[in-house]
């Protein structure tokens, strides 16, 4: 049994390629064990995120690859076609964490009806989040055009939501008006929707190419391009939400607002272009924003089930939308993940494309 499995070089992301993969076949898969036959995986630049930080927040341990390479992890959907857990069938479909690749063994564990773990050793020491699935055969919400959103914006919405919470506990740190970078993101315009719906000015900061598509979304209070955002005002205090991971423009706003800057949240890497040591800026000091601390600690504070219950009415709300505003395209092969992966990377996706993939032909 083979799994073609694409993966890159993890010192020069533009190069990549497709391997083949050996896998124990259904006979001698060890106990407990699934055979995952992945159908298909979202791709966004949320992934090139998880690329850029392989090596720091462990991405890279999840899916081995050989040495020098990574395999990116995708949220995508997977069948069973092989089981050695009693309690899990041939044919089942399962949500959550998967590599670039047509295959997956999984070594179940805490199997509920619900869901199950991958208990494979290479694969703790992360987050718990990153090796759970969702058993969702039958299941509407995760069925067509709605699984494509699940895949596409369900894991980028929690960050959205735990950001907002974030900044929603701390009174948004004094701040009167909020920045996002990157803001056509999709990361960025689901935080700008839970920012707006509680009542809170949205700037969002993009590319001129970009700006149509932002005000369209109708969460942003304003839209300002990266070449003006020195002359927005600076009578009030601000939060900066840093999507894009730009040095140079998180230093022009840190010095353009000074101490009005209350906030200055790091969370992704769109752009890509940031110095290892910026140096003293003005206001306050910069720092990154990790999901998995603030998953356990509302963890412990709501209970059991409190998170899913408050981001699934925070879901509800948003996926509206979604549906006016993102178009799905799919692509198979090979050939076709490659291109949307460099696509991706060089920041060629339209924003209003959200990409789901197969290397399936």
């Amino acid at each position: 049994m083979t799994s073609t499995d694409f993966i890159v070089a993890r010192d020069d992301l533009e190069q990549c390629k497709v391997i083949a993969t050996e896998l124990p076949d259904a006979d001698s898969l060890p106990p407990d064990a699934l055979l995952v036959k992945i159908d298909r995986f979202a791709f966004t630049a949320n992934n090139i995120t998880y690329a850029v930080l392989g090596d720091e927040l462990k991405y890279w341990q999840l899916f081995p690859a050989p040495n020098g390479f990574g395999n990116i992890p995708v949220w995508g959907f997977g069948q069973v076609i092989a089981s050695k857990h009693p309690s899990v069938a041939v044919g089942e479909r399962l949500f959550g964490y998967f590599p670039m690749a047509t295959h997956l063994v999984i070594e179940a564990t805490d199997v509920s009806k619900r869901g199950l773990r991958d208990g494979a050793a290479h694969r703790q020491g992360v987050a718990p989040v990153y090796n759970a699935y969702a058993r969702v055969s039958g299941d509407p919400a995760y069925d067509g055009r709605q699984g494509d959103y699940q895949a596409l914006l369900r894991p980028l919405f929690m960050l959205s939501f735990l950001v907002d919470d974030f900044l929603a506990e701390t009174g948004d740190f004094g701040a009167r008006t909020v920045l996002l970078s990157s803001a056509s993101s999709k990361t960025a315009f689901g935080l700008a929707h839970l920012l707006h719906t509680r009542g809170r000015k949205v700037i969002g900061l993009t590319s001129a190419g970009n700006t149509g598509f932002v005000t369209s979304l109708g969460c942003y209070d304003e839209v300002a391009t990266y070449d003006r955002v020195t002359s927005l005002p600076t009578d009030t205090p601000v939060a900066f939400v840093d999507m894009a991971g730009n040095s140079a423009l998180r230093a022009g706003l840190h010095q353009h607002f000074g101490e009005q800057m209350k906030c200055s949240v790091r969370v992704g890497l769109t752009h890509r272009a940031t110095d290892a040591d910026e140096g003293a800026l003005p206001g306050a000091r910069p720092r990154w924003f990790f999901a998995p601390d603030q998953i356990r600690k509302r963890a412990k504070e709501w209970g059991p089930g409190g998170i899913e219950q408050r981001f699934g009415a925070a879901w509800s709300g948003f996926a509206p939308l979604l549906q006016r505003s993102l178009s799905v395209v799919e692509s198979r092969g090979p050939e076709a993940v490659r291109r949307i992966y460099l696509d991706t990377l060089k920041g060629r996706i339209p924003p209003e494309q959200g990409h789901m993939l197969s290397l399936l032909g």
